[in-house]
C-alpha cells in the first residue's frame, strides 16, 4: 500500500506552495502552518513532509519555531528539509522534533559529509533529496543545476546504503499536472529495495492510484489537497 504524505512548505511562517520552486510563483494558504498539520492528523495522516523554503534559499535552518510548534503539538512523523548544510542544521531539525532529515544539496556539493551524516544517524532517519530537472540534479532551492545525471546519483548512495528516497520533479511541483510516472517506475526498476518518495505534479486521487499500480512506495502531495483536489473520504475508503 502506498504511503501518503501530505506537505507542508514553508515561507516567512506560513504556509505556501510554490509553482517549478519558482519563489515568485507563491500561493499562501495559511499564516498558521500548526494548524495545518493538526487538521492533517485529525483527517488521519500520519506523517508530514515539512520544507524550509526560507532555509533552502539561505542556506540554513530558518523556520525552526515553525518545526517545534508542529512537532509538540501534533503526533506526526515529521520528515524535514531545506538548508541541511551543516552537522548543527541536523542536530537542531531533530532537536526541534523532526524524525527524520531530507538532504539534497549536500549529498550533490560534499558527499564525504553526506556519507557521514549516513552513519552517524542511520538510513533510517536520513532521506536523499534527489531534485530533477531536464534529467539532472538540482540544488540549493532548485536554483541551480548540477551535472549530475539522476539514476547514475542514486546508484553511488544506494550501494552505500541509502533506502530513503524523496525524488521531485521540478517541473511538475506544483503545476497539478499529474506526477513523473514514468521516471519514478526507471527508479523502481533500477532499485526495487528503494523506499521511493515520488514528489511533484500530483493532482488528484486517481494519480495516487497510478503511482500505487506502477509500484511507487510513497506520495507526497500538497498543492491538490489545499486545492481540494483530494477526496479524503476516498482516500479513506482505499488506503484506510
Amino acid at each position: 500500500m502506498i504511503e501518503l504524505i501530505p506537505a507542508i512548505d514553508i515561507i516567512g511562517g506560513e504556509c505556501v506552495r510554490l509553482t517549478r520552486g519558482d519563489y515568485d510563483a507563491k500561493t499562501t494558504y495559511s499564516s498558521d502552518p500548526t494548524k495545518v498539520a493538526e487538521e492533517f492528523q485529525r483527517l488521519g495522516f500520519t506523517r508530514l513532509h515539512v520544507v524550509d523554503l526560507d532555509g533552502a534559499r539561505s542556506r540554513h535552518i530558518v523556520n525552526t519555531e515553525v518545526l517545534k510548534s508542529i512537532t509538540s503539538h501534533t503526533d506526526l512523523k515529521v520528515d524535514f528539509g531545506g538548508g541541511i548544510k551543516t552537522d548543527a542544521d541536523i542536530e537542531t531539525a531533530l532537536e526541534c522534533g523532526a524524525e527524520m532529515v531530507t538532504v539534497g544539496s549536500v549529498a550533490v556539493t560534499s558527499p564525504t559529509l553526506f556519507m557521514d551524516w549516513l552513519a552517524k544517524y542511520g538510513a533510517e532517519r536520513l532521506i536523499l533529496g534527489a531534485d530533477v530537472r531536464n534529467g539532472m540534479v538540482s540544488i540549493n532551492g532548485w536554483k541551480e543545476d548540477s551535472t549530475l545525471a539522476l539514476l547514475p546519483f542514486l546508484n553511488d548512495y544506494v550501494q552505500r546504503g541509502v533506502k530513503n528516497v524523496l525524488c521531485t520533479d521540478i517541473s511538475r511541483d506544483g503545476t497539478l499536472s499529474g506526477p513523473s510516472v514514468e521516471l519514478y517506475k526507471s527508479v523502481m526498476e533500477a532499485y526495487p529495495s528503494l523506499h521511493l518518495i515520488a514528489s511533484g505534479g500530483v493532482s488528484s486521487n486517481d494519480d495516487i492510484l497510478q503511482l500505487e499500480q506502477n509500484g511507487i512506495p510513497a506520495v507526497v502531495f500538497g498543492k491538490a489537497f489545499y486545492e481540494g483536489r483530494i477526496d479524503i473520504n476516498q482516500l479513506r475508503e482505499i488506503w484506510g
